[in-house]
């Protein structure tokens, strides 16, 4: 995977070591759309779409992950990354039940575990490996792992503005009908 047609994310492999600092930076803005009104977060547009807050959660679990998987190749020689399950954990881990204040500052302290990670990766530590199953069943470097995490996090920050901006036009569109019926 070089780019991400649908946020045209480009994969720069230069750009991990910045990734703590753009990290650490998105963390806050899902904190901040995470103060919206409660049921708008846990509403789906449609059934098949995550609401904002299942996206946050994912992205908190994600962060925790990747962190483990970092770990493991500093620890072993071209570890597997096994699936995280993410479909599974929006039900198993009750992803809209949960309180979004508290996801808030979950997803930014996985962001500073994370990040302090790979802070500590020294030059040659970015090379180490893992095979990674997405999006292919490939041995990725840890400037790979840490570039495509910057990708997850961008690209649910943009699949979540898109859930809040759905609920507002359609809250303008109902009371826009209000407006006209109450003319009659």
């Amino acid at each position: 995977m070089t780019a991400c047609t649908e946020c045209d994310f480009e994969y720069d492999l230069a750009l991990a070591p910045r990734v703590s600092v753009l990290a650490k930076g998105h963390a806050r803005e899902y904190a901040d759309l995470l103060g919206a009104e409660p049921s708008v977060l846990r509403r789906r547009s449609a059934p098949q779409v995550w609401s904002p807050l299942e996206y946050a959660c994912h992205m908190r679990d994600v962060l925790l992950v990747q962190r483990e998987r970092v770990l493991a190749a500093r620890r072993r020689d071209t570890p597997v990354a096994e699936s995280m399950g993410r479909d599974e954990r929006v039900e198993h881990d009750g992803y809209a039940q949960q309180q979004p204040a508290d996801v808030a500052r979950q997803l930014q302290d996985a962001a500073l575990l994370f990040t302090e990670v790979l802070d500590r990766l020294s030059p040659s530590d970015w090379e180490r490996t893992l095979v990674y199953s997405y999006p292919e069943r490939e041995e990725r470097s840890l400037r790979w792992v840490a570039v495509h995490t910057l990708h997850e996090l961008r690209h649910h920050l943009l699949d979540m503005g898109r859930q809040l901006e759905h609920h507002d036009e359609g809250r303008r569109d109902s009371s826009l009908g209000a407006r006209s019926t109450s003319a009659l």
